[in-house]
């Protein structure tokens, strides 16, 4: 399953480093994962830090 990233975000940019497939981009209002491009490692939830990636 994909990871996504929840109203906790405060748009710091760092999960979008992390993403080894470049999943990560920024949104509108907070950075968005693209489920079609997101392998599930989990790289982007260990760096997060507010915890606002988790899997779907």
């Amino acid at each position: 399953m994909a990871y996504v990233i929840n109203d906790s975000c405060v748009s710091c940019g760092t999960c979008e480093g992390q993403c080894p497939v470049g999943a990560i981009s920024a949104g509108d209002s907070q950075y968005v994962i693209d489920a079609d491009t997101c392998i599930s490692c989990g790289s982007c939830a260990g760096v997060c830090p507010t915890g606002a990636i988790s899997e779907e």
